[in-house]
């Protein structure tokens, strides 16, 4: 893992939001971190790319995964925004989702 001093700092935060039911925003986390809420977003990411079930909606905020049904949700709404937005470039580039998908198979 390569966690650096920023994402340590999140980390840190993030230790006492375990569960749906403590999830903090990103406007919060960014004011506690003294960043903004883009780098919030990207520090999750780098988190989320090094294994740390970070997750995370609008609705709930960021947490750590108490439990593996929260960590399912997590991954069906991030799913759910790709293929949104998978949906979208097909439409601006005027072919269908499988069209544009090519050989790759995705459940949706």
């Amino acid at each position: 893992m390569s966690i650096n001093s920023a994402d340590h700092n999140l980390l840190a935060i993030l230790q006492s939001h375990i569960g749906c039911s403590r999830g903090i925003t990103a406007n919060a986390l960014a004011e506690l971190l003294g960043r903004d809420e883009r780098q919030v977003r990207r520090l999750i990411t780098h988190l989320r790319t090094d294994g740390i079930a970070i997750c995370g909606t609008p609705r709930n905020g960021y947490y750590i995964a108490e439990t593996a049904e929260e960590m399912e949700a997590t991954c069906e709404f991030l799913r759910g925004r790709a293929l949104h937005s998978l949906a979208l470039e097909s439409k601006l580039r005027k072919m269908t989702l499988g069209e544009l998908l090519g050989q790759m198979r995705i459940n949706t």
